[in-house]
């Protein structure tokens, strides 16, 4: 039996900034609560009782916003790295810590794999290691993972030419290990072990166990945020947090007013103490984080403004990120896949282009006036 899983949550989430400029990305809220609550929420489900956290990036900003002791049903225990170990250097800083059979995985995934069957899968084998993997449309862009009939894996394949293309399955980042592959890890050293350790055990008990039809999404882009929040808020992945929405797809907490002549589009979540003015136009696919301000006559769709945010009068937002209490001036038009950083002021009569990235110490100035 499986009840302990170790996650792996020491990147910077560089492609995300800045929204985790200052925030580590497994902190950072996908609808209502942090990200790696829902992977908690996942875990629990499938029996897993106790997780080891391996961290890196802003550690003590990760835990004051997780929080300690049993989260989401879990025991969590912290561990940070001196320095940048890679996935098997954190595995094996972990150590000390482990059960004789875990689940590994990376902390960046949202997902609803099923871990139970996957570690069914190791128990009847009776394998040293089984991979998780998942299916995709465009396999040239992956390291590619072979299996034999049985699903024993037979190879890798990092960067494959068209001709070498003869699967679609690629690592999901969710893995159950028995203890003994920890000793193949040499310690204080940066080791990956995906790329290190996995090629070593082929022949000695090296399992893979395809996941068709699950749901998996890395959020480790602008673009893929947005998308996982799309899909917590349609219910094409399964939550806790799409079972809190209202009757129609749309939540607005009690004290929550809407100006005059103002309208929701279904998927949208709207945070509590929310300030929404006369005719504004919010959603779908939309969050309003906690605190936030919507001014007259703007327009949020596809978005998400984070909590303590200002959006101002007939100013646009269109699949675009505003970040922890930033303020757009009015008039401001927000462009695709643009990022407005926490606390970053945009001053009035701005345009953002597309996928545009506004840091806090930028002067408003940088961007475009209309």
């Amino acid at each position: 039996m499986v009840t302990q899983a170790v996650i792996l949550v020491g990147g910077q989430g560089t492609r995300l900034r800045p929204l985790t400029s200052q925030l580590p990305k497994p902190v950072l809220d996908v609808v209502d609560r942090p990200f790696l609550a829902h992977m908690l929420d996942w875990l629990a489900g499938h029996g897993i009782t106790e997780a080891v956290l391996c961290c890196g990036f802003k550690a003590d900003v990760l835990k004051e916003h997780l929080g300690e002791g049993v989260v989401h049903g879990i025991s969590l225990t912290y561990l940070t790295e001196p320095e940048p170990r890679g996935t098997a250097g954190a595995l094996k800083f972990a150590e000390d810590h482990l059960h004789e059979r875990f689940v590994m995985l990376n902390g960046d995934v949202l997902t609803d794999l099923d871990l139970s069957a996957q570690i069914a899968a190791h128990e009847s084998t009776g394998a040293s290691g089984t991979l998780g993997l998942v299916p995709v449309l465009d396999p040239s862009a992956f390291g590619l993972v072979r299996l034999q009939d049985d699903n024993v894996v037979r190879g890798f394949v990092e960067k494959p030419k068209p001709e070498e293309i003869d699967t679609d399955l690629i690592s999901a980042g969710a893995y159950v290990l028995e203890r003994s592959v920890v000793d193949l890890i040499a310690p204080d050293i940066s080791v990956s072990i995906e790329r290190e350790v996995f090629p070593k055990l082929i022949g000695e008990g090296l399992y893979g166990f395809p996941h068709r039809g699950a749901y998996f999404m890395d959020l480790g882009t602008p673009e893929r945020y947005l998308d996982g929040l799309r899909d917590v808020l349609t219910g094409a992945l399964t939550t806790q947090t799409y079972g809190l929405l209202g009757n129609g797809g749309v939540r607005v907490p009690d004290g929550v007013a809407l100006g005059e002549g103002s309208t929701i589009s279904s998927p949208t979540w709207i945070g509590d103490g929310v300030t929404i003015g006369q005719g504004v136009r919010i959603g779908p696919n939309t969050v309003i984080g906690d605190g936030a301000t919507i001014a007259d006559g703007a327009a949020v769709r596809d978005s998400v403004v984070l909590s303590g945010a200002k959006i101002g009068a007939r100013s646009e937002l269109y699949r675009s990120l505003v970040g922890h209490g930033a303020t757009v001036g009015d008039d401001v038009v927000v462009g695709h896949l643009a990022v407005v950083g926490p606390g970053a002021v945009v001053e009035a009569g701005a345009i953002i282009p597309h996928e545009t990235k506004i840091e806090h110490e930028l002067e408003a100035s940088d961007v475009s006036p209309h």
